[in-house]
């Protein structure tokens, strides 16, 4: 079982039915939502309704969700309109996500350490999360920040995304900033880079350490099958069908390295 970002085409926008199509074609079981994560867009029930007709006839089942930080409904923010309406846009992903079957929602924090306006936002959430039994995932940026409101929030509400292409670039705190909190891990975005930028390239064609990162996996708190974040269009020349077949592939190797108890990194 392995899963895929709904944007795996570099599109987040528009009819999100043609790619999980094309998604359950290449014989992945599972998908990462990742349409609308940067767009103030609330999801309708009719389109969630939609959505999950779509997901059964394809076979597919959704994993978890990229909730947004939108530009102008940000839960962060210091403005306290913008602030309401981003926690109301949290809500809409929460609710959209256990419609659907995830378990958690991914968010972003900004840089530095966390805010009053920030606590505000996830005090107000917290009933939402015990409602639905979806759990928001902080999406490392800087693992500080992260470990911080981790201390501070409980395990049943608030937990880690891990992003393997920031966290190999310079800063980015590494597999070592995973390993700190791998117990509260629920959402993995697997991809790969040259150190330098991020690129969401597909595993294993850049420079992140992958048989170490399966070791920490394996001795995480995640269960869930693993799921890719690259994209293809950071593969030019490579068709869609072979990124697919590229990107399902990676997955399957990395879940076979990390069932072998005696990984040597």
């Amino acid at each position: 079982m392995i899963s895929i970002t709904t944007d795996y085409a570099a599109v987040s926008r528009g009819n999100p039915r043609p790619y999980l199509r094309r998604i359950a074609e290449a014989g992945f079981t599972h998908i990462h939502w990742c349409h609308q994560w940067d767009s103030d867009f609330c999801y309708d029930s009719s389109e969630i309704n939609a959505i999950s007709r779509w997901l059964k006839a394809y076979g597919l089942q959704l994993l978890d969700l990229h909730g947004s930080m939108g530009p102008e409904k940000n839960w962060a923010s210091h403005r306290p309109h913008e602030r309401a309406a981003g926690v109301a846009l949290v809500r809409n992903r929460l609710e959209m996500t256990a419609h659907l079957g995830g378990d958690a929602v991914v968010m972003h924090i900004p840089s530095g350490p966390p805010s009053g306006a920030l606590r505000r936002s996830l005090d107000a959430l917290q009933p939402v999360v015990r409602s639905t039994g979806v759990r928001i995932a902080i999406e490392n940026g800087q693992f500080p920040s992260i470990i911080t409101l981790l201390s501070e929030y409980p395990p049943d509400f608030l937990g880690h995304c891990y992003d393997s292409g920031h966290a190999n670039m310079t800063n980015g705190g590494g597999i070592g900033g995973l390993d700190q909190i791998k117990d509260r891990l629920l959402v993995v975005h697997l991809h790969d880079n040259d150190g330098q930028r991020d690129q969401h390239k597909l595993p294993f064609s850049g420079t992140v350490n992958w048989p170490s990162l399966a070791k920490t996996l394996a001795a995480s708190a995640y269960k869930k099958p693993l799921s890719t974040e690259a994209n293809m269009g950071c593969h030019p020349g490579m068709t869609e069908t072979d990124f697919l077949s590229e990107a399902l592939s990676s997955m399957e190797e990395l879940d076979a390295m990390g069932r072998k108890p005696n990984l040597v990194v």
